[in-house]
């Protein structure tokens, strides 16, 4: 009984970890598309605004910075989840009915994990979690 007492002590600061890797690396989707960092595949795509994925690449970058540190968490998460939604049934899924086939794999973790933000909230290490704490509204 005391792993699991300290498992449930720890959880609220793995939620805060956890949000900030995944944010950290959702905003390195942006940040490839619109600084061409880090060089891939998509670097520099989104820079034309007729681009599909240049509204993907806004929300990436501005959506994963809040996340990453906890600032608006849960509307952040919420259209990010979204957006992660539609990325999946629009570009993915009319490629292939398997995700491990159709390249949305990432799409619908994300979509999954941001919808538990929204829930979960950002975990006490966050911008949000101080700003309560100061008494201003999350």
């Amino acid at each position: 009984m005391a792993l699991d007492a300290q498992l449930r002590d720890w959880a609220p600061r793995v939620l805060s970890i956890v949000r900030i890797v995944t944010g950290l690396i959702f905003m390195a989707h942006g940040t490839q598309k619109f600084l061409s960092f880090p060089v891939g595949e998509y670097a520099g795509s989104g820079l034309a605004l007729n681009n599909p994925g240049a509204f993907a690449g806004v929300i990436e970058l501005v959506c994963g910075f809040l996340i990453a540190i906890g600032l608006f968490t849960r509307p952040a998460a919420f259209l990010a989840s979204g957006t992660m939604a539609v990325a999946y049934w629009m570009a993915h899924a009319p490629q292939n009915a398997f995700p491990v086939n159709n390249g949305g794999d990432a799409a619908i973790l994300y979509c999954f994990i941001f919808l538990y933000f929204v829930f979960a909230g950002p975990g006490p290490w966050s911008i949000d979690a101080r700003r309560h704490r100061a008494g201003t509204p999350a």
